[in-house]
């Protein structure tokens, strides 16, 4: 039987559950409308997204083209000019002149020149005897001087260079190499054309989200801690969980927004293929907004006003770039950096949104790194609503 009492009680706490969800609702609605009147948060929300998303897309590329060539043909024959056509042909170098003097030691030093002031990038120079050798069949030298400055750009142009020259000997009828005893077959899967935005591009979404999100969460409350807004919701009767829930759905509701946005320009912009489940990747996406946004409020909590905060969130920033393996490989890193990634939750991130973009892949192969993505957000967040509700105390 059910006693006056419990009626009242159960009365009681309908009661109270209802109060909570209208200060609840009262508040999200006071936050989403101060959020949509700030021009400055609009601004980080859009703006930055899609300049970041296009600027890295295009400038971010490993491969190497339209090096400058100085060449000196010491030959002067139809092969010699052949051998440089054939250098040229991919576009990986092109022709730059030089100051060539009739007298060969003049025409190697004006080389060497215009390789040190930089007005080239690289430099061939075919031998005078260039052309009796191949019609003997006799092998050719050929020297070519890379500037080495930026060694990443030299290996790779030696390597083009090697095979644009092995490639012009079999044309020759001269094999530049015994065959190999084993013939390799190579299938390249997810990226048969080898087109390096599809690996830039999902590791520029989540540095977008990274930066946006840490930014706008911090201003937002640095800014109500300016203006003394803050003070003011300690006078009300809403406790110290509903304020921060009430900041976190909203900036929650505009990040996701960024998100299809970023992506939507990485689609229609970059041809970035997509092959997984769409609620997967907002799913994924929403765990590590909530990162950002836990981030967010703890570098609000430690600064004093918008100008340090942002300062601040570039400090934490970039290394959580840098060690993500969003612009480089993590494997091309020193050991002990590789080691320090597994603490970065943007790592995980990056994985998760290249493997439903690329691959095509569900919860049931990348539970892993979702798994460990959602125990970031939940640590980050509790720590945040901790720093958080010591600062309204």
């Amino acid at each position: 039987m059910v006693t006056a009492l419990d009626k009242r009680a159960k009365r009681k706490r309908s009661m109270w559950s209802h109060l909570i969800d209208e200060r609840l609702r009262a508040l999200i609605v006071k936050e989403t409308v101060q959020i949509l009147r700030d021009k400055q948060q609009l601004f980080l929300l859009t703006f930055p997204p899609i300049v970041q998303v296009c600027l890295y897309g295009c400038a971010l590329s490993p491969d190497v083209q339209n090096l400058r060539l100085g060449v000196v043909d010491e030959c002067k024959s139809y092969k010699s000019r052949e051998l440089v056509s054939a250098l040229v042909e991919n576009r990986v170098f092109k022709i730059a002149p030089i100051k060539e003097n009739t007298q060969t030691l003049d025409s190697r030093r004006s080389l060497m020149q215009s390789i040190e002031r930089g007005r080239i990038d690289a430099g061939v120079v075919i031998p005078p005897d260039f052309d009796r050798l191949i019609s003997q069949q006799k092998p050719a030298g050929v020297q070519l001087i890379i500037d080495a400055v930026d060694a990443n750009t030299a290996g790779i142009a030696q390597g083009y260079s090697t095979q644009m020259l092995s490639a012009y000997s079999r044309t020759l009828g001269q094999v530049a190499a015994p065959p190999p005893a084993v013939a390799p077959d190579i299938t390249y899967v997810y990226n048969p054309g080898l087109v390096s935005s599809w690996f830039f591009i999902p590791g520029v979404l989540g540095l977008v989200m990274t930066i946006t999100g840490t930014l706008v969460s911090s201003v937002t409350l640095v800014k109500e801690k300016d203006s003394g807004t803050l003070e003011q919701l300690l006078m009300t009767p809403a406790e110290s969980w509903e304020i921060l829930t009430a900041k976190i759905i909203p900036l929650l509701v505009m990040l996701n927004g960024t998100v299809i946005l970023a992506l939507s320009l990485g689609l229609l912009v970059f041809q970035l293929p997509f092959r997984g489940n769409f609620f997967t990747y907002m799913f994924v996406s929403n765990i590590f907004i909530f990162v950002v946004i836990s981030i967010g409020i703890i570098l609000a909590t430690i600064s004093k006003n918008q100008r340090q905060a942002i300062l601040t969130s570039f400090f934490f920033n970039i290394p959580l770039i840098q060690l993500s393996g969003s612009l480089s490989p993590i494997e091309s890193m020193p050991q002990f950096f590789v080691y320090l990634t597994y603490l970065n939750p943007l790592r995980y991130y990056i994985q998760c949104i290249r493997n439903i973009l690329l691959k095509g892949v569900g919860l049931e192969v990348m539970w892993r790194d979702v798994s460990i993505l959602l125990l970031f957000a939940v640590v980050f967040l509790s720590f945040s609503a901790s720093r958080f509700r010591k600062q309204l105390g």
